[in-house]
């Protein structure tokens, strides 16, 4: 049976309470204990009872597996910008400016041994010096998933040295809450060992992540080489990608309990699109 497995390797990890929930009582704290594996299976609200495995790897060693992982950092910055992109008061250019900063955050905790890297040796002004450099002739890919996610990925350029941006449009029917895809700016073919980030800030009913990654793979990107960036997700987006895409992490900076008969997450942060850039 397939199942979501959500993984916190960060101190301090959350783990989300049986149902019935709300977004004021979503995460219990659970302390850490060194030295050994934590395991615990729980209950994740779908509308149906669905089995979870939520895991705790001591000394940040993540035993993953073939599941799908979720992260959520739990780190006061993520946090404070969730804080201001969910206030219906916030204006548009705060509000872009907060999505910008989450992404940048995220990718950052993304990127954590992900990266290739190359050693070496440089002369400082007091020395040799042993150093390391992100391999700029391995860059990241990032798709942004338009046009929400053009304001999550904002910033991608400024934490990860080497990057190539691919544009792709992807529109929900109001009605049937199925994807169409109206611009397509990925490559025929990803070079071999690409690593790729996606990313679209809202997961909610999971119709325009999945469309995305399968244009991905199609192209040459195996599921371990993907990572899903967004800013809130929720349970029936979760489902669909834990049961296509295994060994695939998302890294989120809240997760919502609910999913809405219009396919908005509840209590969410309304359309980050018309709200990033004003239409």
């Amino acid at each position: 049976m397939a199942c979501h497995s959500i993984i916190y390797t960060r101190p301090h990890p959350y783990l989300p309470p049986d149902p019935p929930l709300s977004a004021a009582s979503y995460y219990r704290h659970n302390l850490p204990t060194l030295n050994f594996h934590y395991k615990k299976v729980c209950n994740f609200y779908t509308g149906r009872r669905k089995s979870v495995v939520c895991s705790m790897a001591a000394e940040n060693k993540v035993m993953s597996g073939d599941r799908m992982l979720v992260f959520v950092p739990p780190h006061p910055l993520i946090k404070h910008w969730v804080s201001v992109l969910r206030n219906e008061q916030t204006p548009c250019p705060v509000f872009k400016n907060a999505m910008a900063e989450l992404g940048r955050l995220l990718m950052y905790e993304a990127s954590r041994d992900w990266l290739p890297t190359i050693a070496g040796e440089i002369q400082s002004p007091m020395g040799v010096a042993s150093v390391e450099f992100v391999d700029p002739r391995e860059p990241v890919a990032i798709v942004p998933i338009l046009r929400a996610g053009l304001a999550l990925a904002e910033h991608a350029s400024s934490i990860l040295p080497a990057t190539k941006m691919y544009h792709l449009g992807v529109s929900r029917n109001e009605d049937t809450l199925q994807p169409t895809v109206y611009l397509n700016k990925l490559p025929d073919k990803f070079p071999e060992g690409s690593r790729v980030f996606v990313v679209d800030p809202m997961l909610a009913t999971g119709g325009t992540i999945v469309a995305a990654i399968d244009l991905i793979k199609e192209r040459g990107v195996g599921n371990s080489q993907i990572k899903v960036i967004c800013a809130v997700a929720a349970p029936p987006a979760l489902t669909k990608l834990s049961e296509k895409f295994p060994r695939l992490h998302v890294y989120a900076g809240i997760l919502d309990p609910t999913v809405n008969e219009k396919g908005f997450i509840i209590p969410g942060l309304g359309d980050a699109g018309d709200r990033s850039f004003g239409t």
